[in-house]
């Protein structure tokens, strides 16, 4: 066993050496301009497996391996044969139980033992008087308004009887018989989204308000069992809030991120503009509510000590033309939260705590903009909604100067339409996705994300850049480039469309054997024509299978300046698109193909942008 073992350490170490080496082989000719099929820089592979990688953990109910051996032959995995492409390599996947798992791959001579270990997702139930692990739930701080519902809870052994205290109250915690989970949101990539209700057993609950105003303290949890009892205090301190005494914070970051609950599990809302001013009517660990609803780190605001509600007028409203974007300011009081909704022909601002004495409005004839209505929804919430002249559109900016709200959008782009130079005219960021440290999905042979994305990239900035187009890169080689520097050139930059150019690869639970295909993302509604029109285009082009088009909520689809998309090509996991991925001449013909699809993309909108036609 330990020679095995020993055996198998070696084998990874060298592997992961040879595939470095390949790799800063494959980089040196790519950047020389030479785009090469990495599969073709090794003969005869010995038996490697990529993932999972030593000694894994995982809670899924299965796993699969990524791996690759000398085609002749063949590849056993606990004596089972595996399915494999006519370059070798195989991601069949297994059943996991609970705790260790050995699986033996051989080929040939060569064997190696890979262990992955499942854990479960539940908490341990005691099996006395006693509570599971970080089961007493609330766990952090929490402040609330009087009358708000505050929930506890705990896990101990069934039967039991479960009490909390909290200042003078003692409230009793009752057994839950069903639960409803809900999978994660990656779970809709495999199919496996759907809430599933299973038997509870030992999970204790129950939600009470309070109208006392104060530090109630910790929660103190009592769990009695056969005549024994046990105690422990809570980690979490309860307040209720004064509504007479409410804190005030301006959010300091550049865009404050507002979501819909109190940790980053939960969506996101419109980002605050730095200087927005709201009260705090809620806490939650390091997470503050705010009057308007949304909840946003402490740590992106400042208090604003001895401040009055932020409450504000808004009187006249005017606008003012540039040469590619239309500002709309709104003089207000003070910087107030703010909420924005794209929707077809339409974009939505909301103002919160903000109320009307208009009168004046002043929009003269937009490139863009047909018409601004706008209506009181509440007392305290305005709606104005612009009409646009065409469905798509180009992008926003939102911004605070002093007091007044900013609120810029952008123009359509101008096409020159030239025969040999369609493109001409428009500006387009490529982000070859990971690069430097950080290498993305594997395939089978090492091969990382990374290269393929940087190749393909610059096989598509050539095509566009023929086609007349200005593009830029956020890498030009493998370099570390943070997501927030990716997301800041865009932002800078200001191009008229941005991709982000990814390969797939799938959680535990997938089927990377049989899962190939383009998949597209987007999250801003301006983006979705693209995405769904490119995604279109290359499956039908290139005949290859589809993924799917996906809403999603990524660093690099959520940049609002322009239509940005994020494109997964094809699944480095799967033994046969990996050959597929990695050819040369299909290299080649994927980038003329989202080159081709871009340019239709832009002559399809032609007649609605403002443009004109240069040239037959």
């Amino acid at each position: 066993m330990k020679h095995i073992l020993n055996f198998t350490v070696s084998l990874w170490e060298a592997r992961n050496a040879v595939t470095k080496w390949r790799c800063a082989v494959a980089n040196s000719l790519i950047f020389s301009g030479i785009v090469i099929n990495p599969l073709l820089a090794q003969a005869e592979p010995s038996l490697s497996v990529v993932y999972p990688p030593p000694e894994h953990e995982t809670t899924a109910e299965r796993i699969f391996f990524i791996g690759t051996a000398s085609p002749s032959g063949e590849v056993l995995i606990n004596g089972q044969e595996v399915n494999r492409s006519p370059q070798g390599h195989f991601a069949p996947s297994f059943p996991l139980e609970i705790g260790e798992n050995l699986f033996r791959l051989r080929h040939g001579e060569e064997e190696l033992e890979i262990t992955v270990t499942r854990v479960s997702n539940q908490p341990e139930i005691p099996d006395g008087v006693g509570f599971a692990e970080n089961s007493l739930f609330p766990d952090r701080d929490i402040a609330r308004l009087p009358g708000e519902l505050i929930c506890f809870g705990a896990v101990a052994a069934p039967d039991a009887t479960v009490d909390v205290k909290l200042g003078r109250e003692k409230i009793a915690l009752f057994p839950e018989t069903t639960v409803v989970e809900l999978p994660p949101n990656s779970a809709v990539l495999t199919a496996e989204n759907q809430p599933t209700t299973i038997a509870s057993s030992g999970k204790y609950q129950e939600c009470k308000s309070f109208t006392a105003t104060g530090n109630l303290g910790n929660p103190v949890f009592e769990v009695s069992l056969g005549g024994e009892s046990f105690t422990q205090e809570g980690t979490g301190e309860i307040e209720i809030l004064s509504p007479n005494n409410l804190e005030v914070i301006e959010v300091i970051a550049d865009a404050g991120v507002a979501r819909t609950g109190a940790s980053t599990n939960y969506s996101r809302l419109t980002p605050l503009p730095k200087g927005t001013r709201a009260m705090v009517t809620g806490r939650e660990g390091e997470w503050l509510r705010l009057d308007y609803g949304g909840w946003i780190k402490e740590s992106e605001t400042q208090p604003i000590p001895n401040s009055i509600p932020p409450r504000s007028l808004i009187r006249s409203i005017t606008s003012r033309q540039l040469s590619d974007s239309t500002e709309i300011i709104f003089p207000l009081q003070v910087p107030v939260p703010i909420s924005i909704q794209q929707g077809d022909n339409t974009i939505t601002l909301t103002l919160h705590n903000t109320t009307a004495q208009t009168d004046t409005i002043k929009l003269n004839d937009d490139p863009l903009i047909k018409r601004l209505d706008w209506q009181q929804v509440t007392p305290t919430e305005i709606a104005y909604t612009f009409y646009l002249k065409t469905e798509q559109q180009w992008g926003y900016d939102v911004r605070y100067e002093g007091t007044s709200l900013i609120f810029s959008l952008h123009h359509p782009p101008k096409l020159s339409l030239r025969k040999n130079q369609p493109l001409q005219g428009i500006k387009i960021l490529l982000d070859p996705g990971h690069g430097g440290n950080e290498s993305g999905a594997k395939g089978a042979t090492g091969y990382p994300e990374k290269a393929i994305n940087l190749v393909i990239s610059q096989l598509l900035k050539q095509k566009l850049t023929d086609l007349g187009a200005t593009v830029y890169l956020t890498r030009e080689k493998d370099i570390d480039v943070s997501l927030q520097d990716r997301v800041k050139d865009i932002q800078e930059q200001k191009p008229d469309i941005a991709l982000s150019i990814h390969y797939n690869a799938l959680p535990d639970s997938g089927d990377a054997e049989n899962t190939q295909g383009i998949s597209t993302f987007w999250y801003n509604p301006q983006a979705h024509s693209l995405a769904v029109f490119l995604h279109n285009y290359l499956t039908e082009k290139l005949d290859r299978p589809s993924y799917g088009v996906f809403w999603n909520n990524l660093a690099l689809t959520r940049p609002h300046t322009a239509p940005t998309i994020l494109l997964e090509l094809g699944f480095m996991i799967n033994p046969w698109e990996l050959e597929w991925i990695t050819n040369s001449q299909e290299q080649e013909g994927l980038s003329h193909a989202i080159a081709e699809a871009i340019t239709a993309w832009f002559l399809s909108s032609s007649t609605k942008l403002n443009s004109k036609y240069e040239g037959r």
